[in-house]
């Protein structure tokens, strides 16, 4: 993975170059649109959400029969440890004047995330588990579709 940077709405956003997330996001980001294109309301907008569930891997020590059975008394479990809300409005404007006056409201409101992001990123860090792998990616994620409500509260930093 390298870092890189994405121009949108005349602000400059850091992203990872990496296929395989962007697939994935594109995949999730596809499945929402088309979801909230199927109810869109005749006002012109629909809401979902995109849930990002960052998790650490943990070894633990099994005791009894699932130890004998493996042969190594160890398995790994997946803590999540902080899951991002990201509350989507799709909007569809009916002109073009509608499309630029929207596209003029949003970037500020862009801004204004990827700030407040910046910020609770920048102060809540007590909770973030200590990387203890080489991998390219040492926490596995998750991108869910309109998370369901049992995924509140399993993680801090939640984002709208």
């Amino acid at each position: 993975m390298r870092p890189s940077s994405l121009e949108v709405l005349d602000l400059t956003l850091p992203v990872v170059a990496d296929p395989e997330l962007e697939t994935l996001i594109e995949t999730r980001v596809g499945q929402l649109v088309r979801q909230l294109s199927s109810t869109s309301s005749p006002s012109g907008g629909s809401r979902g959400e995109l849930g990002v569930r960052f998790f650490e891997k943990r070894r633990r020590k099994t005791s009894g029969l699932g130890g004998w059975l493996t042969g190594t008394g160890k398995s790994e479990e997946e803590i999540c440890w902080e899951v991002w809300k990201l509350k989507i409005t799709l909007t569809t404007p009916r002109t073009e004047t509608e499309r630029m006056t929207l596209l003029r409201a949003e970037a500020p409101a862009l801004q204004r995330t990827a700030m407040n992001i910046v910020n609770i990123v920048n102060r809540d860090k007590d909770h973030i588990p200590p990387i203890t792998t080489s991998e390219t990616n040492p926490f596995p994620y998750e991108i869910l579709l309109n998370p369901r409500a049992e995924y509140d509260g399993k993680g801090i930093g939640f984002f709208s």
